[in-house]
């Protein structure tokens, strides 16, 4: 079976997700586009030996509809030849467009493929699909007639659960701005209109400064029906709205030898689980036994973790469920300091975590994801 493997991986800075973010002006398949093009141009691989582009994207609507990913091909000025197709596995979208382009390259149907993804949360809120329609229907709704609930409601369900305090959502919090700011990220952001500083970063931010922050998700109705719920999680303690896209160069490794380029990580196991819509982000807890059990190593042998941070309980719920060591755990901050594109998330932290293996010289990576939906996916690599 052939080997895959990642050859490199760039992102753009993030940008507040809002009007005026120093990425909102553009159009979200020139952001794309202008990522492909970059990561094209500096491995230097011939763009008309690319077999395919997966992209992942959660709101595919407005001007993120219409296969963002095909589009952003024609942008970037590629051969038409090279096909593209663009996915959604909500927050995992672009976690999931890798782990396919790997299966793809260990199954033998690719040689050279990109997985990337793009989100613009600035035109695109997180509930834009929908415009008001229903998206489950009433055979979903009558398997679950106690309702089903936004991401922020299920973040306080784990926070009751686990038994986190505010306290300890704000410090986690106040950790991920203090480690991204003071992180390199040289080696993965490329420049946009020039800027390559992460917007969603506030260097000053304290738990203190976060304990002042009110409950964002709480109301009336949705407290009478979990009264377990203490109301812990806040915008301080959440990802923010960001725009941001990525990418990832994924080939075999007989062909990146062929082309002289230095293959960084092999994709060693994956794994994606499904799990109860309502609590629905604790489906990192599954996953990442999975994939651990399919790669036959525990958590001990884990050099760096990225845990995506949608909400602060749910990397210290994951963290309390398997002892995992904290200075392991977003080493250089996570999705509350550099933000969370939703589509692109998936490929940024996975060249992230990359970048954390080479610069300690670690050799296993775990990267896992919670999901829209009750899902997640895990993915560990291994530095070459």
């Amino acid at each position: 079976m052939p080997t895959a493997v990642i050859v490199d991986a760039i992102r753009t800075p993030s940008g507040r997700g809002k009007p005026g973010g120093q990425l909102a002006r553009h159009h979200p398949v020139d952001l794309l586009a202008h990522v492909l093009e970059t990561l094209v141009g500096r491995s230097g691989v011939d763009p008309a030996t690319i077999d395919d582009v997966i992209a992942g994207c959660l709101s595919q609507v407005g001007t993120q509809a219409v296969n963002i990913a095909r589009n952003a091909v024609l942008a970037a000025g590629l051969p038409e030849a090279v096909p593209a197709t663009t996915i959604d596995r909500q927050c995992g979208s672009s976690q999931q467009a890798a782990t396919f382009a790997a299966q793809g390259v260990m199954a033998g149907a690719y040689d050279v493929v990109i997985a990337c993804g793009v989100e613009l949360m600035s035109s695109h809120p997180i509930n834009v699909a929908t415009s008001g329609d229903d998206p489950f229907g009433p055979r979903v709704r009558a398997r679950y007639p106690e309702g089903l609930v936004g991401q922020g409601v299920s973040a306080e369900l784990i926070a009751a659960t686990w038994g986190l305090e505010r306290e300890a959502l704000d410090a986690f919090s106040a950790r991920s701005h203090r480690l991204a700011a003071s992180a390199d990220f040289s080696t993965e952001v490329i420049a946009v209109d020039g800027v390559t500083t992460d917007e969603t970063v506030r260097p000053t931010t304290t738990a203190l400064s976060l304990a002042a922050l009110k409950p964002a998700f709480r109301d009336e109705e949705i407290a009478a029906r979990f009264p377990q719920i203490d109301w812990r999680i806040t915008a301080g303690n959440s990802s923010p709205l960001t725009d941001g896209a990525s990418a990832v160069l994924i080939m075999s490794e007989d062909r990146a030898r062929q082309l002289g380029l230095t293959p960084r990580a092999r994709f060693h196991s994956s794994a994606v689980v499904g799990s109860d819509p309502v609590e629905m982000l604790m489906g990192v807890v599954p996953a990442t036994r999975k994939v651990l059990e399919r790669a036959r190593l525990t958590v001990d042998d884990i050099d760096t973790f990225e845990v995506n941070e949608a909400f602060a309980s749910v990397p210290l719920a994951w963290q309390a469920e398997f002892g995992a060591d904290p200075a392991r755990v977003n080493p250089r901050g996570g999705a509350i300091a550099l933000g969370h594109a939703l589509g692109s998330s998936g490929t940024r932290l996975l060249g992230t975590m990359l970048n954390t293996l080479e610069q300690t010289g670690g050799r296993y990576g775990l990267q896992v994801m919670c999901e829209g939906g009750g899902m997640a996916n895990a993915t560990i690599i291994e530095r070459l």
